[in-house]
């Protein structure tokens, strides 16, 4: 999966690679404990590579800074505010998960007992 996801996000060496792992199993994990299973199926590995790179992109792996988005720019005696990088409503790129919801609850098992 790691060679794929540097592959779709355009990187082509390996200082990324570390990052790009944690990225991997942190939404395997998420998709595996929605879904209330513990091995990936085959075909959710294409999911999970996209909502990598959506997560990679709404997050800022591997930047020291967080960058905010603008909330809002006034142009008399220039006035410029940031929304938070973590707020859903402030970011919407965060809200990828629910884009993915359908895909997920056709493989999501309700209780394991």
């Amino acid at each position: 999966m790691l060679e794929e996801l540097k592959m779709l996000l355009g990187i082509t060496d390996d200082s990324k690679d570390m990052i790009l792992q944690f990225t991997i199993d942190n939404v395997t994990d998420m998709v595996l404990n929605y879904c209330n299973i513990d091995k990936l199926p085959e075909k959710l590995e294409n999911v999970v590579l996209s909502m990598c790179v959506d997560k990679y992109r709404a997050e800022s792996f591997g930047s020291e800074e967080v960058k905010a988005p603008v909330k809002s720019i006034s142009e008399g005696d220039v006035s410029v505010s940031f929304g938070s990088s973590y707020s859903v409503s402030d970011n919407p790129s965060m809200e990828f998960l629910n884009g993915y919801k359908v895909q997920l609850d056709r493989f999501r098992r309700i209780g394991r007992w």
